[in-house]
């Protein structure tokens, strides 16, 4: 098991094989236990659905780590340890955090497609004959999403390089790129509250 837990690869590896493993025994008690009974039930609007979950928590749980624990303290770090922040910590976190972002987004499109309800929610149900309370507030939390996928891909990011010196600026631009980052990194952590709740909101609205 030390083997197992001291590789982060092996431990994806083995949280993999143990949701294969868990959804094997739900299969094996659902109706007569064939696969593809279970797969008519819904299994992949599910599997999408947890694809975008595993990866929102990637992509808001790095948002909040940036927001609450690297830039609060980063000021009481030592100037000598600092860049192990910018040259370690930071870009394979930005690496994680930028990736989840899109992974959330592509998800959480097929998820509606799937679902049926992509258009009705992109129009926040204002184009259909009906107004659904669930389509517009999934599409509230959908338009959130998107703009925070923009700011992270075309905004943070390319702040970013150049804040912690990817490209290289002069002190002045590196300085006016960081503060940048931050504010729309900000902003994001923002718009996450609210987004959440429509999302989660919407499974409860017909």
């Amino acid at each position: 098991m030390a083997n197992i837990l001291t590789n982060l690869r092996s431990t994806v590896i083995a949280g993999i094989v143990l949701t294969i493993l868990m959804v094997a025994i739900v299969v094996g008690n659902t109706s007569d236990g064939t696969v593809g009974d279970y797969l008519d039930s819904g299994w992949l609007i599910f599997l999408f659905r947890w694809l975008h979950v595993l990866s929102g928590v990637m992509w808001i749980g790095l948002l909040w780590y940036f927001n609450f624990v690297q830039i609060p303290n980063m000021p009481n770090i030592p100037d000598d340890q600092k860049p192990a922040i910018g040259k370690v910590i930071a870009p394979a976190a930005l690496f994680w955090f930028r990736w989840a972002a899109k992974a959330t987004l592509v998800t959480g499109l097929i998820l509606a497609y799937l679902n049926g309800y992509l258009f009705e929610a992109l129009t926040l149900g204002l184009m259909a004959p009906e107004i659904v309370a669930m389509h517009t507030a999934i599409g509230i939390g959908m338009w959130l999403g998107i703009i925070m996928w923009f700011n992270v891909w075309f905004v943070i990011w390319p702040n970013q390089k150049r804040a912690l010196g990817i490209i290289e600026v002069d002190a002045e631009t590196k300085a006016a790129s960081a503060r940048t980052a931050m504010l729309v990194s900000r902003t994001n952590t923002m718009l996450s509250i609210p987004m959440l709740y429509a999302m989660v909101s919407a499974q409860n609205l017909y």
